[in-house]
């Protein structure tokens, strides 16, 4: 099964991708600072740490997904601020995604957690080639919120705390799938300590101070009715 997203590119122009291979990077951070840090958060909702850095986890294709509602089994679910790397028959494309990951089940493996829920994608996209000289200075935020509307900053960065780009093209290629249809999520940063990651909203958003345009993606969470049996 296979997903087809569609981006609005800053030029009005709309890109469409059937995704064929999506893969989550993890512990992705260029600062070991940041990535112990990451980790500490996960040890502390009982996830063993990684036996390498950086990690990447295979998903299922279908889960990159563009939506505003994410559907789950419980309440220990959260997301992750990222960015997403797009490969399409036109070039590489750069966006905002959050990987909404299931907390119980990532005590018991993080490749298992990273299919249990969507990776949530923006509906607009920059061309990798038009900001990649800048990178570092595009920043990542992530906010959550009780209600539907996310009020509470969570994750506070810049791609500049996170392996480039470039560097997972460079791994992509090495596996052979730096081709058109594969979706790389960057891994995330550092949450805020004390706030409530179980929320029932999420939006995470990268701003670029260049060119003064942002891409964003906003879901709330539902969570399904108990299982019958």
């Amino acid at each position: 099964m296979t997903t087809i997203l569609s981006f609005e590119l800053p030029d009005g122009r709309t890109q469409d991708v059937q995704v064929k291979h999506l893969l989550n990077a993890g512990y992705a951070g260029r600062e070991q600072e940041e990535v112990q840090a990451h980790i500490a958060e996960l040890a502390e909702l009982g996830v063993p740490g990684p036996t390498t850095t950086p990690a990447l986890y295979p998903v299922s294709p279908y889960l990159a997904q563009q939506v505003s509602e994410v559907r789950v089994q419980h309440g220990r679910t959260s997301g992750e601020a990222e960015w997403a790397l797009v490969i399409t028959e036109d070039g590489v494309l750069l966006t905002v995604a959050c990987d909404h990951t299931d907390r119980e089940l990532e005590v018991h493996g993080v490749a298992w957690s990273k299919n249990a829920s969507p990776d949530v994608l923006g509906r607009k996209a920059w061309r990798l080639d038009d900001v990649r000289d800048h990178l570092d200075q595009i920043t990542l935020k992530g906010w959550v919120g009780a209600g539907d509307t996310p009020d509470t900053l969570i994750q506070d960065s810049s791609l500049g705390a996170l392996l480039t780009p470039d560097y997972w093209l460079d791994v992509l290629t090495e596996r052979g799938l730096n081709q058109p249809g594969t979706v790389l999520i960057s891994g995330t940063v550092a949450m805020t300590s004390g706030v409530d990651q179980f929320a029932r909203s999420w939006k995470v958003e990268m701003s670029d101070p260049v060119t003064g345009k942002a891409v964003e993606a906003q879901y709330v969470v539902e969570q399904m009715a108990e299982p019958i049996g």
